[in-house]
Formats: structure tokens, C-alpha cells, sequence
């Protein structure tokens, strides 16, 4: 009974750190792998699980990996919502009595050890035979035909199945300038969503500049390898820049996700969306908070898809004709804007009246 209570107690200065660190909804980036040896007494499994609860985790999968008279060991998988609240997790397994804690595992950086790409052949080299035709002196041949005739290097090497994923770190996510280092697990992650849900080759190259000169000339000298451009997490305006010089320069197809990804998504939402509740885009008024690399593009495909009144804010305010401190690429939305309250000006949100 005493244990029970002081358990209770722990468990309540557990919860406590949970509501102090913020309630918001679990999710697997943040899931936590247990490995616990309890005691082989009945209730006791349930009665780790309902600490786990109560600290906020969600749980997962649960496997029994070892078991005999006196103990038994499982991995419990569970999610939290937060850093703080898997410390919050670890806390309230290590207060209950009985209770060991073997391992707690980050499943998250479990699965980027090592990083998620590797590089695989598509032919066996079984012998001499297939080395010869591989590699030298069979490959000169290949070598010979792209030269007379170019357009086959889409049918002889991977060109066609290749996309370089390329970033300078400058706008990692929702993160900020983290450097290309730190862009690497990102470029990887969008490497892997090519290969698994379109079958392209992806590879991803994370530029040490962040120089708008020197970005183009590195993909431009790169490009003969790839058979199209992932611009990825460039921070505007430089991005705008660099993708149409590119699109000027390059034969080949060149897409900045950040821009044209989020344009496609959020036009298609509000077109579905509108044809739910009974209204036309041209009919609407769209106001965006937020005018970066995807607020730009967004706006700018919205009003290709017939949408007239499109308000987007800035951290200055609402941008308008009479604004001077806009990049080009604010000037050109500005145009389409529509015009402002008369009882207001431009800058501020009452603009909208």
C-alpha cells in the first residue's frame, strides 16, 4: 500500500512536469523505444503502462523479449510530443518501484544512424565476363556512342532516373539557417520520398555557400549528371534568383519544392475546399500571412487559378503599391492586390475592411 502511494505521488509530479512542458498531441518523431525489466508479478505491466500515460506518452508496440520466474523484459514503444515530454516519459518509468530502465532509445535517431541512403548497383558483376562489360574496356563504348550522339546518355546511364536535391542550408525547414551540414538528414529524407513513392533516383548535395553566384554555377556544372534540379530549404529572395537563372541555363527540369510543392498542395486544398462549401476563387478573398519563398509562389499560382483579391502580409504589414521596401517579387504580387479600405492604408491589417 505504501508503495502504491508513493507511486501515486511520483506519478503526480510526473504529470505536473508533463503540463508544465506544454500538452500537445504525441507523434512518432518523437517516440521513445523502453526496455524495462519488470517483475513478473501480476499487474505490473499495467501499472507502467498507466505511468507512461499519465506522463502524456501514447502508447505503441509492446514485446515481451525475455521472461522467467522472477522478471520478465519488454520494449515498449511510445510516443510523446516533445524533447520534454520523453524526458518526462523516462522520469516516470525510472520513479516506479521494481522497475529498471535497460535502455530508452530515441527511434528517431536510431533510424538516421548511419544516414537512410546507400548507393546499390543494378547489375551483378558475377565474373570477368560482366566486369569487362561494366567497366573498362566494355564502358568505352558506351563512352563513344553518348559522344556522337548525347541525347543517349538518358538511355544509357541513370541521367534519366537521377535528381540532385540540392540545398545551401539557409532555410532548413521551419529552422532557420542551420548550415549545409545540418540540411543533410533533410536532403536525405527527400531522397528517400523520391525513391519510395515515385521510384527516382535521388542524391543530395548540400552546398557550402550560400552565395547566389557561386550556387548557380556548382548546379550548372553538376547538372550533366542529373536529369532534373530539387532546389530545397534556399532562403528567399535568394531562391527566386537562383531558380530562374537555372530554369535560363539548364536543359533540364528545375523545381524549387519549397515554392512550387506548397503552391500545388494549398491551390488544390482551396479548390476542393471551395467546391465543398459552394464558391468560385475569383469570388473570394485570400488573405496569406507570410510572404517567403512558398507565400510568394502560392500567391502567384492562386492568381493563375482565377483567384482577383489576394492579401499577403509581410512582418512589415500588408504589401501594396505604395510600399518601397519590396523585393521584386513582392512589387509584382502588389499589383494584383486589390485596393484599400478607405478608411485604412496599407501596412496594417485593418487594410482588409
Amino acid at each position: 500500500m505504501a508503495n502504491n502511494t508513493i507511486a501515486i505521488a511520483q506519478h503526480a509530479r510526473v504529470k505536473a512536469l508533463f503540463w508544465r512542458c506544454g500538452m500537445s498531441t504525441p507523434n512518432p518523431s518523437y517516440s521513445l523505444a523502453l526496455r524495462l525489466r519488470l517483475p513478473n508479478q501480476p499487474g505490473q505491466l499495467a501499472q507502467t503502462l498507466a505511468a507512461l500515460a499519465a506522463a502524456g506518452g501514447n502508447i505503441g508496440q509492446i514485446t515481451l523479449l525475455h521472461h522467467d520466474r522472477a522478471v520478465s523484459v519488454r520494449e515498449i514503444t511510445v510516443a510523446a510530443a516533445n524533447e520534454a515530454l520523453a524526458d518526462a516519459l523516462i522520469a516516470a518509468v525510472q520513479a516506479l518501484s521494481g522497475v529498471e530502465l535497460l535502455e530508452a532509445r530515441d527511434r528517431t535517431f536510431a533510424l538516421h544512424q548511419g544516414g537512410k541512403l546507400a548507393i546499390q548497383s543494378r547489375v551483378a558483376l558475377r565474373g570477368p565476363d560482366d566486369l569487362a562489360m561494366a567497366y573498362t574496356p566494355g564502358v568505352g563504348r558506351i563512352s563513344q556512342a553518348i559522344a556522337r550522339d548525347p541525347s543517349k546518355v538518358y538511355e544509357l546511364t541513370s541521367k534519366g532516373n537521377m535528381v540532385a536535391v540540392v540545398s545551401d542550408g539557409s532555410a532548413v525547414l521551419g529552422l532557420g539557417n542551420l548550415g549545409p551540414a545540418a540540411a543533410l538528414p533533410v536532403m536525405e529524407g527527400k531522397a528517400v520520398l523520391f525513391k519510395e513513392f515515385a521510384g527516382i533516383d535521388a542524391f543530395p548535395i548540400c552546398l557550402a555557400t550560400q552565395d547566389t553566384e557561386e550556387i548557380i554555377r556548382t548546379v550548372q556544372h553538376l547538372a550533366p549528371v542529373f536529369g532534373g534540379i530539387n532546389l530545397e530549404d534556399i532562403a528567399a529572395p535568394r531562391c527566386f534568383e537562383i531558380e530562374r537563372r537555372l530554369r535560363e541555363t539548364l536543359d533540364i527540369p528545375v523545381f524549387h519544392d519549397d515554392q512550387h510543392g506548397t503552391a500545388i498542395v494549398t491551390t488544390a486544398a482551396l479548390l476542393n475546399a471551395l467546391r465543398v462549401v459552394g464558391k468560385e476563387i475569383e469570388g473570394v478573398h485570400i488573405v496569406m500571412n507570410g510572404a517567403g519563398a512558398a507565400g510568394v509562389a502560392v500567391a502567384n499560382l492562386l492568381h493563375q487559378a482565377g483567384a482577383q483579391r489576394i492579401t499577403l502580409c509581410d512582418s512589415k504589414g500588408a504589401i501594396s503599391r505604395d510600399r518601397r521596401d519590396l523585393t521584386p517579387e513582392k512589387q509584382a504580387l502588389a499589383a494584383i492586390a486589390p485596393a484599400p479600405s478607405p478608411k485604412c492604408w496599407w501596412g496594417r491589417m485593418c487594410s482588409l475592411a
